[in-house]
């Protein structure tokens, strides 16, 4: 049974969550935003889940979904902090509690924007895509589904301007089904309509698949800024957006894979989007990073030999080399000294340093490198490894695991300087000064979490 009013701002919870306003209302109940006072009056946020269902099956559900959610450690998803079974009036209430993200959902972006005759454009659009697939895949390696994306569920935080996916719908649907058992009341696969494929709004049927599709929908409300409803010809079971929007071939066409009407004619996964995304000139970068020998990574190793740049974001620190005949970026370490290179993709920053001394694996189907001529020590360039180095050490230190940590310092970069997306850069002297910039970032970063600020 709902509660009967919502909780007074001011009132507190287990002594611990004191309530400061209401922030909305669904139909499983209300969600606050509330100060942890056992944690300094950091603000969180309370999601009501009532009625609550008195069954064994409800509260295993419910807490297995929990302690999934609470193994979810990603910069762009709101960190788990408890489910929160507590008395209220005297009926038992569950709550959801996370942390708090300062911002404006996109929906509330793009509203305001409308008001001044402007929707999002396709730069900014593909920003977004690239910075949220990176989240999809990491939640889908975890065998969780979103369930439900739209623009309402994706928050800009107020500092560093990145979309925070909020609001799984994974705990939403325990309860949708727990309330049928209880009470025979409609079992409704949780989702949104118009954003939510056929397979999942009819059937409950969800997989990376169908959370690909929700946000190739938010890419065109955002784009258009037209609803779902608006854009999707029902008779003829298709996406009619074309006319509404003009964008390019490529991005055009991985829009309309990722809506196909069933699920097996879509991207399989996010990573396969990333991919199909990018410059088809660097979009061959991890091909050959999966057929290189584990080496001796500084700072940002990878765990194996299959593992490229477009997901562990790693930077290779050697000289790259078109071979033309193969159509694609070869990396050839230098003979006698450690190298440094950057490649900046959009949403992918790769930086790293490797010491001298490694080869490649023969490769059968590649041509015989020619031999590179050996260069001087370059001083400057090991006080650049050094402080790579230090970086690590640091990073290792606060025991955070070198994924998240990267990819975070590449989405700060990113935002600090915009006008690097799509710069290649190199170990060249002239590009010292935005490589130092890296840096500074990272260590800046390492300066804040020292001090006890939050990943």
């Amino acid at each position: 049974m709902s509660n009967p009013s919502p909780l007074a701002p001011g009132s507190t919870l287990e002594k611990r969550y004191r309530i400061i306003r209401e922030l909305g209302r669904g139909g499983f109940g209300r969600t606050y935003l509330a100060e942890d006072t056992n944690r300094y009056g950091e603000q969180c946020v309370l999601k009501e889940f009532s009625p609550v269902v008195h069954s064994p099956k409800a509260a295993e559900l419910f807490d297995r979904e929990s302690s999934m959610l609470y193994s979810l450690q990603h910069p762009q998803i709101p960190r788990f902090r408890e489910l929160l079974r507590t008395d209220i009036g005297g009926s038992q209430a569950l709550f959801l509690v996370q942390d708090y993200i300062p911002g404006q959902t996109y929906e509330e972006i793009l509203i305001s924007r409308q008001q001044q005759g402007k929707n999002f454009s396709e730069a900014e659009v593909t920003q977004i895509l690239f910075q949220l697939l990176p989240v999809l895949e990491y939640i889908h390696s975890k065998n969780l589904i979103h369930r439900d994306i739209s623009p309402d569920n994706i928050i800009q935080h107020d500092a560093d301007k990145l979309p925070f996916l909020i609001d799984f719908g994974s705990v939403k649907q325990i309860a949708a089904s727990a309330l049928f058992q209880s009470k025979g009341q409609s079992d409704t696969a949780i989702g949104k309509q118009g954003y939510s494929p056929m397979e999942q709004m009819r059937q409950g049927k969800v997989s990376p698949a169908s959370d690909l599709y929700a946000l190739a929908v938010t890419a065109l409300v955002l784009l258009t800024g037209k609803k779902p409803q608006k854009l999707y010809d029902v008779n003829q079971k298709t996406w009619d957006w074309r006319d509404r929007v003009s964008v390019s071939q490529n991005l055009g066409m991985v829009l309309d894979r990722m809506l196909a009407d069933r699920s097996g004619d879509r991207y399989q996964s996010a990573k396969e989007v990333r991919e199909a995304l990018k410059d088809p000139k660097l979009s061959q970068i991890g091909s050959i990073i999966s057929q290189m020998v584990t080496m001796n990574f500084v700072g940002r190793p990878f765990k194996n030999t299959t593992q490229t740049p477009t997901s562990n974001h790693t930077p290779v620190n050697q000289n790259p080399q078109i071979v033309k005949n193969t159509n694609i970026l070869k990396l050839i370490p230098w003979k006698t000294v450690a190298s440094l290179s950057v490649v900046l993709l959009p949403g992918v920053l790769a930086f790293g340093a490797v010491k001298s001394g490694f080869t490649l694996p023969k490769l059968p189907e590649l041509p015989k490198f020619p031999e590179l001529p050996q260069f001087p020590t370059n001083t400057s360039l090991d006080a650049e490894i050094a402080r790579q180095e230090k970086i690590g050490k640091r990073r290792k230190n606060l025991n955070i695991d070198p994924d998240i940590f990267y990819q975070k310092v590449d989405e700060l970069f990113y935002n600090k300087y915009p006008e690097l997306q799509g710069r290649t850069l190199t170990d060249k002297p002239e590009d010292a000064e935005i490589r130092q910039k890296w840096c500074e970032v990272a260590e800046d970063f390492l300066d804040n979490l020292e001090k006890g600020g939050q990943l």
